[in-house]
């Protein structure tokens, strides 16, 4: 295909063809809105009944209420900035880092690429970790019905990891974003249903055992907990929140499986709303509900922490809807990056055949390059994965990573370059002052989730299970 667009050779666009020249897109809100709900509501939800016991009441919905936000805001203007120079006719850019070198420049661009590809690859690592975590609390919970509570029903995660690598590996083979929104579908479904079991649970918990030890400001100093270790918990639970909201690194590339009419931008904005809505409402309800049920003792993860035990079959079908809903998330946020990969390749390598040539197996296309490089990156993550297996400071450690670079200055920054801001002016002064604050959370989080994550390994026990 020339890299020229059919509008730009003289031909109009038909019913089998985009004006850029490729297949028509068929996405629709709908489907961006799955996509959304598939990336944003992941394995953060597990963790903000943790976050809440850091923070305390006040802060805990403050912070989340103040994320939800910032993303929605960042993420709108970030809408206007698929097609360029204008939003409505410009020319389209397929990939996040497209937008960035459209507007800001190859430095930027590169930078930009670093940022985004080193978080997705650590997102889908810590997605490994957590699928394994919950196909080893479907064992255990199984074992605590049968043995008892008391009974020592440990189980290693290794062997999990393998059979999520296995999994990975042959869906890695679908070959582009287009191609997954019935993944994304079913993986959405997956993230509402183990959402409200959490929920469930902790409402049945309330009515049964009453609301647990909380306060105004979490979980309080005391001889076993220092202000020092309360600092350090907190700015991890602010990286958590921050994870739990990560998805604009992908919204360019999910834009992109939009159909024309309506504009992508107007659509992508009712999507970006219904999206981040639909997940603030979860979020708010698994942290304040989770909290009210653990009260101070909060599990890192309120599914797989134990916290539940009974009944025990309800705590397996949420745990597989997390497995599932990860098997389809780990997809949508490996595609850019696979599709990064191969796209550099076809236009450094244009005569290899390896590289180049599709071939169909009962329908589906093939390449031998993409099987040889998707697999490979699937082992080298799953391998990552058993040598960190910490959920809460791995998770916040991305979120921290991941916030303010992708989801706050380059969404701010493409902005106000397409929208030509002037220097100086009310808008751009008020918009660096939240760049800046954004920046200053994203650094303490870092901090927090760092120390957090070097005593973790410190305290390993190889042999345990991690969860």
């Amino acid at each position: 295909m020339s890299s020229f667009s059919i509008a730009e050779r003289g031909y109009l666009p038909n019913e089998k063809f985009d004006d850029d020249g490729r297949v028509k897109r068929t996405g629709t809100w709908k489907s961006a809105s799955a996509h959304i709900i598939t990336a944003v509501i992941g394995s953060g939800v597990l963790s903000l009944a943790w976050c809440f016991a850091q923070l305390g009441w006040i802060a805990g919905s403050i912070t989340l209420a103040l994320f939800s936000v910032i993303t929605m805001f960042t993420s709108i203007l970030l809408t206007d900035c698929y097609r360029s120079p204008d939003p409505v006719t410009g020319k389209r850019n397929y990939t996040y880092m497209d937008a960035v070198k459209a507007n800001l420049g190859t430095l930027q661009y590169k930078l930009c690429g670093i940022a985004q590809y080193g978080v997705l690859t650590g997102i889908t690592i810590g997605y490994t970790t957590t699928t394994a975590i919950s196909m080893a609390a479907i064992n255990k919970s199984n074992c605590f019905h049968k043995h008892g509570h008391q009974a020592d029903c440990s189980v290693h995660n290794n062997s999990f990891m393998v059979i999520f690598a296995v999994i990975q590996i042959v869906l890695s083979q679908v070959p582009n974003f287009h191609k997954l929104s019935p993944l994304s579908i079913i993986a959405a479904i997956m993230s509402f249903t183990y959402s409200l079991i959490g929920i469930g649970l902790s409402i049945a918990k309330i009515i049964d055992e009453g609301i647990g030890e909380t306060s105004i400001t979490g979980r309080p100093i005391d001889k076993d907990f220092s202000g020092m270790e309360k600092m350090w918990k907190t700015f991890s639970a602010l990286g958590d929140v921050a994870f739990a909201y990560s998805f604009c690194f992908v919204l360019i590339e999910i834009q992109d499986t939009l159909k024309s009419s309506p504009p992508e931008n107007k659509q992508m904005k009712v999507a970006t709303a219904i999206g981040i809505a639909a997940s603030t409402v979860f979020y708010m309800l698994c942290g304040v509900l989770g909290y009210a049920a653990f009260g101070n003792d909060a599990p890192g993860n309120f599914l797989t922490g134990f916290g539940f035990y009974d009944p025990f079959w309800l705590i397996d079908i949420a745990n597989i809807c997390i497995v599932i809903h990860l098997l389809g998330a780990y997809q949508v946020l490996a595609q850019p990056f696979f599709g990064f990969v191969e796209n550099w390749s076809k236009k450094k390598w244009p005569q290899n055949k390896l590289i180049t040539n599709e071939f169909s197996i009962f329908g589906t296309d093939f390449n031998v390059f993409r099987l040889t490089w998707r697999t490979a990156y699937v082992i080298v993550t799953t391998i990552i994965a058993m040598i960190f297996p910490f959920f809460n400071d791995f998770v916040g450690l991305l979120g921290a990573g991941t916030f303010w670079p992708l989801s706050v200055y380059f969404p701010i920054e493409l902005y106000m370059s397409q929208a030509k801001i002037r220097k100086y002016s009310f808008t751009w002064i008020w918009m660096q002052i939240l760049s800046l604050a954004c920046l200053i959370v994203s650094l303490v989080a870092a901090v927090g989730s760092t120390r957090g994550l070097i005593t973790s390994v410190q305290s390993f026990e190889p042999f345990e299970s991690v969860s």
